[in-house]
């Protein structure tokens, strides 16, 4: 667990080593009054999912294009088969949850130089926040993509899967 040079003190009751320190008066200072780092916002984010979104189609419409041919784009049915069920719905959700748990983001938060950190100590989030952060895209989709939009409001630039799974994200600085 780091915390920045400057926090020498951490709080006598944080037993998960969360990086809490005490202020002068005894109230425990939180992860966001100790660090300073840049939230990723929303256009940057959109740049991150449009250059995911570019990959993600670059390894699976060879394939289902193999599989089905012509007809895959003509069919009206929302699941085409099981390997379009594979290819389009569980294996980005495999990768992406991967890419999270290895890197703290995927490719497209990578190219904006950017990373997944835990809310509460701007650490790497656990795995089940991890999940829980990618099943909460459904969430924040479902209402006219208004879950998304938030982050263009909020002030930590949280989208309402970010506030669910308790994550940021920030700019990498390379250091953490």
């Amino acid at each position: 667990m780091r915390c920045k040079a400057e926090v020498l003190d951490r709080h006598p009751s944080s037993a998960n080593n969360d990086c809490s320190v005490k202020r002068s008066g005894g109230a425990v200072m939180s992860f966001e009054e100790q660090e300073e780092f840049q939230y990723i916002g929303f256009w940057w984010r959109v740049s991150a999912t449009i250059v995911d979104s570019i990959l993600l189609g670059i390894i699976t419409v060879p394939i289902l294009l193999y599989a089905y041919g012509d007809q895959y784009w003509q069919s009206e049915a929302f699941i085409r088969g099981p390997l379009d069920f594979l290819l389009t719905w569980v294996a980005p959700a495999i990768a992406v949850i991967l890419f999270w748990i290895y890197k703290a983001a995927t490719p497209g938060k990578m190219a904006v130089s950017a990373k997944i950190v835990d809310a509460r100590t701007g650490q790497r989030p656990s795995t089940a926040q991890f999940v829980g952060r990618y099943f909460a895209y459904f969430v924040s989709v479902l209402p006219l993509g208004l879950g998304m939009l938030w982050v263009a409001f909020d002030k930590r630039k949280q989208g309402w899967h970010d506030k669910l799974a308790s994550t940021l994200v920030i700019r990498n600085d390379g250091g953490k």
